[in-house]
């Protein structure tokens, strides 16, 4: 009889050493080993795999897709240790579309966030918010990764931010412009004043001194889109905060068009900025928006009227 337990401690740690955090997957991947002890399987079988998948019987198709995606991606694994183990195929269960479309903020939209979010309160409540969002729609960060930032992270002699063990464990640098510093200047400043004995070494600070917490600013943010009245042209969702992100990988594409640069020579710089891992990655940033489609669309014409 496999012993589940420990493969799944193994299959676990050797995804952690690839950077993997799994986050998300690990808990998944212990209630399906829970559920093949509790059945008493000697082997890992598709049907296993199925059953489980397939629960709670009312849950969405998405769910259960991504359970059986949890459970195909450890069969992997165990059939190395295990021969007898049967890998569920891909296809198996119908599974939507994961691709969220995105919304792309627009300068004006931008603006009115930070109007919003000067309307909180008390005052230091209101200047984080404002100086957070700004930074992620200019640097294209991971909101994570702004939360995260340490003071000793932020320089701003040389204008550079360290990100450290983001995403798949890698840390980067980013030089930001001198605007972007003198509002982090001004911010840090303000901070300090209204605080000179920090409780936190956190860059970004509540409004008690301690470190800002990503689901406080995921709770914050849907409020300040719902004061704005921005909303997706499907109306499917309202804008996300993730799509500040998207919106600064779009933005820096068009900009490059508009100037006549290489996009494709230039996209793994873009690449290396957001922290992926290869330009494949950042191809998922660049929703198709209308004005970008336009540009590529007079890139071709262009290109196609020039005489062989």
């Amino acid at each position: 009889m496999t012993d589940f337990r420990s493969a799944a401690t193994d299959y676990l740690s050797t995804r952690r050493a690839m950077g993997y955090k799994l986050v998300n997957q690990a808990p998944i991947l212990d209630q399906f080993v829970t559920y093949l002890e509790s059945v008493e399987a000697e082997h890992l079988t598709i049907n296993h795999a199925l059953r489980w998948a397939k629960q709670p019987s009312n849950a969405a198709q998405v769910w259960w897709a991504a359970r059986l995606g949890t459970a195909r991606s450890f069969a992997r694994f165990l059939s190395a240790l295990d021969p007898a183990t049967e890998i569920p195929p891909a296809g198996l269960l119908r599974e939507p579309s994961h691709r969220i479309v995105p919304y792309i903020y627009t300068d004006d939209d931008v603006g009115l966030l930070l109007s919003a979010a000067g309307r909180l309160a008390p005052e230091h409540r209101s200047d984080t918010y404002q100086t957070l969002i700004a930074l992620l729609a200019v640097t294209g960060m991971r909101v994570g990764e702004a939360v995260r930032l340490d003071r000793d992270d932020v320089d701003l002699n040389d204008g550079l931010l360290t990100i450290r063990n983001s995403k798949f464990g890698k840390s980067r640098q980013l030089p930001l412009h001198t605007t972007s510093v003198e509002a982090l200047v001004a911010y840090a400043r303000r901070r300090d004043e209204r605080r000179p004995q920090p409780r936190t070494s956190s860059f970004f600070t509540s409004t008690v001194g301690t470190p800002l917490l990503r689901d406080n600013v995921s709770t914050v943010f849907p409020r300040l889109v719902r004061e704005t009245g921005l909303s997706s042209p499907n109306r499917q969702r309202p804008p996300r905060l993730h799509d500040l992100r998207h919106s600064f990988a779009v933005k820096c594409v068009i900009g490059w068009y508009r100037n006549g640069l290489d996009v494709e020579e230039r996209l793994p710089q873009l690449s290396t900025y957001l922290g992926h891992v290869a330009p494949s990655s950042t191809y998922w940033y660049l929703s198709g928006v209308p004005e970008l489609l336009g540009i590529i669309a007079d890139r071709l014409d262009a290109t196609a009227e020039v005489p062989r």
